[in-house]
């Protein structure tokens, strides 16, 4: 039984910091691959960021330098800071499974396909 459950999110003003937490249980949580996405109403899924099993990260140019993906293996919890916030980030974050960590590696976490996902945590930045 596959379980994702995100916490963290609020609303910060421009510059604020946030860190989102994401408990997780039925996955391959030292072995796999896993990230955020997020996303807005009316938009498409957006992938921020990607950690696999060796510790190799991955982010998007929109957050590269503001956020950090880090996950602890013995509580099983995967952790996302954001620091420097802007209105642009508020929307709803997921974490999930990456599929496809190898095609993560060579062309990005735009390439990201994700399976298994929480229910959301909103962050409002304004």
């Amino acid at each position: 039984h596959v379980q994702l459950v995100e916490s963290g999110g609020g609303s910060v003003q421009p510059g604020g910091s946030l860190r989102l937490t994401c408990a997780a249980a039925g996955i391959p949580f030292t072995t796999g691959c896993l990230g955020w996405y997020r996303q807005a109403p009316g938009k498409e899924r957006e992938g921020v960021a990607a950690v696999d099993s060796d510790g190799t990260t991955a982010y998007a140019d929109a957050v590269k330098g503001r956020f950090t993906i880090s996950k602890d293996n013995a509580k099983r919890i995967l952790y996302l800071q954001m620091n420097n916030l802007k209105p642009e980030d508020s929307c709803m974050y997921y974490c999930a499974v990456v599929k496809n960590p190898t095609k993560v590696r060579a062309a990005g976490i735009g390439s990201a396909d994700f399976g298994y996902w929480g229910q959301g945590t909103q962050v409002t930045v304004s």
